[in-house]
Order: C-alpha cells, then sequence, then structure tokens
C-alpha cells in the first residue's frame, strides 16, 4: 500500500505519490470542501474558504534545478501576493547526485531559492512558509501549496539556524522555509503548520544513522518550535485536531519508532501517517510534519 495525498480533496487517486505506508492512514485530508478554481501555469488550483490550494508536478527526467525553479515561478504567481502557509515537496531521488557532484536536494533548494528571489525580492527569506521535502521514487517533482487570504506569522525553532541562513557546506543556495507558520482563525486559535522537523540543532545533523538517538533529537525540536510558535510544548495535545507524517527512510524502524511516538508525542484521535522515503540529508533517518487545525494559542 501507498501513501495518497489529496490534503485538499477526496479523490486520493489524484496523489498517489508512490510512497510505501509503512502503518497509519493511507491518505491525509486538511483542507475540507475545495471548490475547483481553475489553474496557473502548472497548478491546478482549488478554494476552501480563505485557502487558496494548489498543486503541480514537473516534467518526467526533468533537472531538480530547472523543474523547482520553474513550477516556484508558477507557484508564486498564483499564489499572487496572498501570504503562504505550507508548501510539501516530493523530491525525485533527494540524495542522488548529478554529473556536477550536486545533490539533488541541493539543486531542487537553489532551483527554489532562485525562484523566491526573481518573484519577491532581495527580502524573499520574511515571506518564506513552513514546508518539507522528501525524497520520491519517481522522475517528476511534485509540490502542493496552501496559502491564506489573511496575514500569517512564520516562527523559527531557537535550537536551530534558521534553515535560509545555512552556511554554504549545505550546498550552493540554502533551503527556502521557516519552521513554522501560524494561521490565526480568531483571536486565541489558529491554523499551525511546523515543517519537516529532524535531529538537526543549529545546522549540524546529530547521531549521523542512529535512528533511536535522532528521534529523541526530533522529539526536542518539536517542543522547542512548538512553545516558539505559542501551542506549547504538547502541541495542543488533546486541544486541536492534529495531523502528523512520519518519514521513515528505513522500513525496519517502524515498529520502534512508532511505539516511541505513541508514548511520547501521540494521543488518541491524532491522524497519523508512517511513510518509507529518503530524507534531504543521507545521515538523517526520521523526519515528523505536523498539521494542527484550530488549535490554542497559549502565549
Amino acid at each position: 500500500m501507498v501513501l495518497h495525498l489529496p490534503l485538499f480533496s477526496s479523490d486520493s487517486a489524484a496523489w498517489p505519490l508512490g510512497l510505501p505506508l509503512l502503518g497509519g492512514a493511507a491518505s491525509e485530508i486538511i483542507f475540507s470542501n475545495p471548490q475547483p478554481f481553475g489553474a496557473s501555469g502548472d497548478f491546478t488550483l482549488y478554494r476552501s474558504g480563505d485557502w487558496l490550494l494548489g498543486s503541480a508536478t514537473g516534467q518526467p527526467g526533468e533537472a531538480p534545478e530547472a523543474a523547482a525553479h520553474r513550477l516556484y515561478r508558477d507557484l508564486l504567481q498564483a499564489a499572487d501576493n496572498r501570504p503562504l502557509a505550507r508548501i510539501w515537496n516530493y523530491v525525485p531521488q533527494i540524495n542522488a547526485h548529478d554529473a556536477h557532484g550536486l545533490e539533488n536536494y541541493q539543486a531542487f533548494c537553489r532551483g527554489r531559492s532562485l525562484a523566491f528571489q526573481a518573484e519577491l525580492g532581495s527580502g524573499f527569506t520574511q515571506r518564506l512558509p513552513a514546508a518539507s521535502a522528501v525524497g520520491l521514487e519517481s522522475d517528476r517533482l511534485a509540490i502542493i501549496f496552501a496559502a491564506n487570504a489573511h496575514p500569517v506569522r512564520h516562527f523559527e525553532n531557537p535550537r536551530q539556524v534558521p534553515a535560509y541562513a545555512y552556511p554554504r557546506e549545505h550546498g550552493p543556495r540554502p533551503p527556502s522555509f521557516a519552521r513554522a507558520t501560524v494561521v490565526p482563525t480568531t483571536a486565541n486559535r489558529a491554523d499551525v503548520f511546523i515543517s519537516g522537523t529532524a535531529a538537526i540543532t543549529g545546522h549540524t545533523t546529530l547521531a549521523p544513522g542512529d535512528t533511536s538517538a535522532q528521534l529523541g533529537h526530533t522529539l526536542e525540536n518539536l517542543r522547542a518550535i512548538g512553545h516558539a510558535c505559542g501551542v506549547g510544548e504538547t502541541l495542543a495535545a488533546s486541544h486541536a485536531t492534529r495531523h502528523f507524517k512520519v518519514y521513515l527512510r528505513h522500513a525496519a524502524d517502524y515498529a520502534s519508532v512508532a511505539a516511541t511516538l505513541g508514548s511520547h508525542l501521540l494521543t488518541a484521535g491524532d491522524h497519523v501517517s508512517f511513510v518509507r522515503s529518503d530524507i534531504c540529508r543521507a545521515a538523517l533517518n526520521v523526519e515528523i510534519e505536523v498539521s494542527l487545525l484550530d488549535a490554542p494559542l497559549v502565549r
């Protein structure tokens, strides 16, 4: 079985990304009752209340940098200055290298960053939303975005260097995302999107190749960003609709990771999918992303 990612549509057949499902829910729907809203560039668009949603795939075999640059320029034009809240990226063969020795993820990051700069100008880093990028056993880049009609707030993790400020050792252009984005729904509640989170402190990978140790560091980072963005270290446990996707490099780690998360993170009623996928750094074995709907803000 594979994970289907409609996110905003009941038609899961529209997004059979081919990510092997290890456990949990086989699909995830965050945005309800979407209505078709035409197209812009390669993006098919939908409206759901105040949300503008879009999905697109690159051309078969298209180089990661070229695909990212083209699709992100389409994405930003489609958003039409609406604040971006969340972007999901699925990068073909994410840890493979091209003929020049550049990792596919690094090439993707360069294309994405250049597109943001071209469309938003030199201050684009202040407008970057929460995002994730994991590997896909495919030859086509896949992107889903969510933009809102109202102002949003972006947050960084105090334990980590902002991704857009990473040093050059991580690639010719740093990743373009914030650690979390908060979209207020009332004075004291919000939809909160926490980016793909892994065992990185500062900009350094911790416990390379050690899944158990990395999971502990990942949970520490989730607690830190939860506190920073206003939902608390428990990530609004039992007080919000919570969606988790857990990406694992090695399928054999599923049982132990699921048991640990069941004891230290997940609660009854959470929506969770465990997926086999490569992570943006080859030394990372686990990444967790979180979407909280109508979460109470505690600060």
